[in-house]
């Protein structure tokens, strides 16, 4: 099958009432674990290049992986650009084979993000490719606090910038390692009120499994990002292979065995997010 364009994928999501997840990548074994997650519940799956992935890989090799998992796959497979802080990040995705861009220019003036963010919406356009954007500011545990995203500054955001998804800030944080965000779904529902798009929560990890659910099934929220319940699967099964055998020094020996782990785990992600049986 080959690569599919986050607006192919969160369209049929929107009129379906469900979730697909947004996978953070960081190496080939995690991405391989990932779409066979996706194959095994015939479910589509977004593989995401974030800062922390680019800054170990450069983004013309992370684009021929996505693209080599995505066109043997058997579901639909995005090749998605997390976090694209700059016009130059959001070009070089799209030389290097990437479906979707996400330009982030939350920490920016209303204006000043809409005007870039739309510039970042007509190069996309260009190359056929889909578009995030994010709107108020998603903070970070430990880290910077978040802005709340105003409905109607959401609704301006979205008829002018012209993104195909956008990222909301409604009470969830990146980088969580407990399912203890609190996510407001009255202001979720005021943000769909005065929108048409998917919407988008980062730091999904952070977020209760049911309610994940919720608002998979009733709300506009089409797509999570999940990162550090992946990323923290892995750690596990990578110590304890590590730990199994202290004289083994095949690094692709030991990192076989966090396939299975990290498969099981995005299944578990992938199926709070499908719709009703009868949907």
């Amino acid at each position: 099958m080959t690569i599919a364009t986050l607006a192919e994928v969160l369209q049929p999501a929107l009129e379906g009432k469900y979730a697909i997840g947004g996978m953070v990548v960081l190496g080939w074994e995690d991405a391989r674990a990932y779409v066979a997650a996706g194959e095994a519940e015939n479910f589509p799956v977004i593989l995401q290049a974030g800062p922390g992935c680019r800054e170990h890989t450069p983004l013309p090799v992370l684009g021929a992986m996505f693209r080599t998992l995505g066109e043997t796959a058997s579901i639909p497979v995005v090749a998605h650009l997390d976090h694209g802080y700059t016009a130059e990040d959001c070009h070089i995705a799209i030389d290097s084979g990437f479906s979707s861009v996400m330009y982030d220019g939350s920490r920016k003036p209303l204006d000043q993000n809409i005007e870039e963010t739309a510039a970042i919406v007509e190069m996309a356009n260009r190359a056929n490719i889909s578009t995030e954007g994010e709107i108020g500011f998603v903070g970070y545990a430990d880290g910077e606090s978040s802005a709340v995203t105003d409905p109607e500054e959401a609704q301006k955001f979205a008829t002018q910038s012209g993104v195909d998804a956008m990222a909301v800030s409604v009470g969830n944080v990146h980088l969580q390692q407990e399912k203890q965000a609190e996510i407001d779904v009255d202001a979720v529902r005021a943000i769909e009120e005065l929108t048409d798009i998917p919407l988008v929560i980062h730091g999904g990890s952070g977020v209760p499994v049911g309610m994940r659910t919720k608002l998979a099934q009733t709300t506009s929220v089409c797509k999570f990002n999940i990162g550090t319940e992946l990323r923290m699967a892995f750690g596990t099964a990578l110590r304890e292979a590590v730990n199994r055998d202290p004289k083994r020094f095949d690094r692709v020996a030991i990192l076989k065995e966090t396939h299975e782990p990290v498969y099981e785990a995005a299944r578990k992600v992938i199926q709070a997010f499908k719709p009703l049986p009868n949907q």
